[in-house]
């Protein structure tokens, strides 16, 4: 067991968020699986191990399942923090079957491949619309003028959100996710109680109006989906998957473009290969989510005592599973720390894997590709105007912003 100042990793200090790749390394040779008391939890760096482990049903996302608070030997939440936790409890991302899988197998209803392959032509034509500011402009902010407005724009229209109403969206999402990060404030669990709160009250609006008059929006086919044995999705259970779709596409869609472009930008090499070769599109993307990956850490709580590698993990423990780090596993990936946008053998698991790998990982790809086709062909000459700022959040960790120029 390796004592907390041994450790290179370490989620608060700004250099180590800025590039925690050195830390992974030194946490892969250390072993399959390290403690590491600031946190209380095991972290597991290795490729083999983090796609194991979200596979295994011996963890779990939640244990409220199976035990309480007590048996489990945690405390629960702060009351004050109970309009987060109720949003949160009642999504997918944080089930555990039964309830995981009847929900996913109705939002599956509604969010079908065919639904999403229909969006392409509304997502390129909004990448252009929105790249074409860009240039008009001379260049911009890539993050706020291209990388937020397109994920945003597109699950608002899957959902049946007004154009009118959108605004509050990316902050409420922001808020929300301040509380996945590793012992947040109090600060930031007030500011997710308020958007909880709010991001509810709206939805549970829409809700009703859509009961009232549907249409052919996920909202309204969330609302109608049942299966054989009638079972429907709660007004809860519809409010919690539609936050959840949104936060899911508003934070990791938005990161993973900025990062990727960001990475492009430190590798002229690689972006010089693929302005001259556009059909390297679908490639890069799954390249660029794999080298610097908008989701780092995903927890699991222990529900019945595993072991990895002899050391045995006790129920009632948490693993930190690090997906950048399982990333740049060399014992998966050829060269880890290079980017190679032709790399063909790519099983990164930005998207998870298991019961809960994500359901929106096609709409994601389809926005990546949408959004880097659009500065490819629109932006040709785009290049950084400055060194950006990383924002201070580890788990999901992005920019402050990209500054672009178009000569």
């Amino acid at each position: 067991m390796a004592a907390a100042d041994d450790l290179a990793f370490d989620p608060w200090d700004p250099a180590f968020v800025s590039d925690p790749y050195p830390a992974y390394a030194e946490l892969r040779d250390r072993g399959r699986v390290t403690y590491y008391e600031p946190t209380d939890q095991w972290l597991v760096p290795r490729h083999a191990d983090v796609s194991a482990l979200l596979r295994d049903r011996r963890l779990g996302r939640t244990y409220q399942h199976r035990f309480t608070h007590e048996d489990f030997g945690r405390t629960a939440p702060p009351p004050e923090h109970e309009p987060f936790h109720t949003l949160n409890d009642h999504g997918m991302l944080d089930l555990e079957p039964p309830d995981h899988t009847r929900i996913r197998r109705l939002v599956s209803k509604a969010f079908t491949p065919r639904t999403v392959e229909q969006l392409k032509p509304y997502v390129r034509k909004l990448a252009g619309e929105l790249v074409d500011g860009l240039v008009a402009h001379g260049g911009g902010d890539l993050l706020t003028d291209v990388a937020e407005p397109l994920p945003v724009a597109v699950i608002a229209e899957m959902l049946g959100i007004p154009e009118s109403d959108r605004a509050p969206l990316r902050p409420w999402s922001a808020d929300i996710c301040g509380m996945y990060e590793l012992s947040p404030s109090e600060d930031t669990a007030a500011r997710a109680v308020r958007a909880s709160n709010e991001f509810s009250a709206y939805l549970r609006e829409l809700i009703a109006a859509r009961r009232k008059d549907p249409g052919d929006d996920l909202i309204s086919g969330m609302i109608a989906a049942h299966d054989e044995d009638d079972d429907r999705l709660t007004e809860q259970e519809l409010i919690s998957t539609a936050v959840l779709l949104l936060n899911a596409g508003h934070e990791a869609t938005v990161n993973a473009t900025v990062n990727g472009w960001w990475a492009l930008f430190r590798n002229p090499d690689q972006l010089a290969a693929l302005r001259a070769d556009h059909s390297l599109i679908p490639s890069a993307v799954e390249e660029l989510m794999r080298y610097d990956t908008p989701l780092q850490l995903f927890e699991r709580w222990v529900l019945d005592e595993i072991e990895i590698d002899g050391t045995t993990i006790p129920r009632g423990a948490e693993i930190a599973m690090l997906f950048g780090s399982a990333n740049h596993d060399p014992e998966v990936f050829a060269s880890p720390e290079r980017l190679d946008l032709t790399r063909a053998d790519n099983p990164h698991i930005s998207f998870s894997a298991g019961i809960h790998y994500c359901i929106g990982a096609p709409l994601a790809r389809i926005e990546l590709a949408a959004s880097m086709g659009a500065l490819l062909e629109r932006a040709p000459t785009l290049t950084l105007a400055r060194e950006p700022e990383r924002k201070p959040n580890f788990v999901i960790r992005g920019l402050e912003g990209l500054s672009v120029e178009v000569g």
